[in-house]
C-alpha cells in the first residue's frame, strides 16, 4: 500500500461525489477537532439530508476494522426523525470499506437508509446502498 488515505481526503472526495448527485445545498463539513457529523448536506431539489461520517485509512488491518465500528457506532448516535428524510452514510478508504461491505448486514442498512461510501487512492468514489451490500453479500 502507498500513501495512507487521510479523513480530509475522504471528505473531500465524497463531498464532490455528492454535489455532482445534487447535494449540496447548506453543506456542513466538519473541521478535524470539532464535533457532529463530518459531513451535512441537503439535495438541492428535495428536503433530503444526507449525514456522513468519515474515517482515515491505516496502515494496520485492525485499525482499519476499528474504524469502521467507530463510524458505525457514531453515526448510529446521530440518527434523527422528523419531516425531512434522512440518509445516513460511511464514508471510508476503499480497505475499511471492503470491511464494511462483509460486516454491515444488508437489512441494518436497508432499515437505517445506510450508505457506505468507499473512496479509493485516485478519489474515485462508490456509494453502496443496502441492494448492491445485500449481492456482495450472497
Amino acid at each position: 500500500m502507498g500513501k495512507a488515505i487521510t479523513e480530509r481526503y475522504v471528505r473531500r472526495r465524497i463531498i464532490d461525489f455528492l454535489a455532482r448527485k445534487g447535494f449540496n445545498r447548506g453543506l456542513r463539513e466538519k473541521e478535524t477537532a470539532e464535533h457532529g457529523v463530518d459531513i451535512r448536506v441537503r439535495h438541492n431539489n428535495y428536503s433530503r439530508y444526507f449525514l456522513i461520517e468519515t474515517k482515515h485509512e491505516s496502515v494496520s488491518k485492525s485499525v482499519n476494522d476499528s474504524n469502521f465500528i467507530n463510524a458505525l457506532g457514531q453515526i448510529v448516535t446521530r440518527m434523527k426523525t422528523g419531516k425531512s428524510r434522512y440518509y445516513y452514510g460511511i464514508g471510508l478508504p476503499e480497505s475499511s470499506a471492503n470491511i464494511a461491505l462483509r460486516r454491515l448486514p444488508w437489512q441494518v442498512a436497508k432499515k437505517l437508509l445506510l450508505y457506505i461510501f468507499s473512496v479509493n487512492g485516485d478519489g474515485k468514489v462508490k456509494q453502496y446502498s443496502w441492494k448492491e451490500i445485500k449481492l456482495l453479500q450472497k
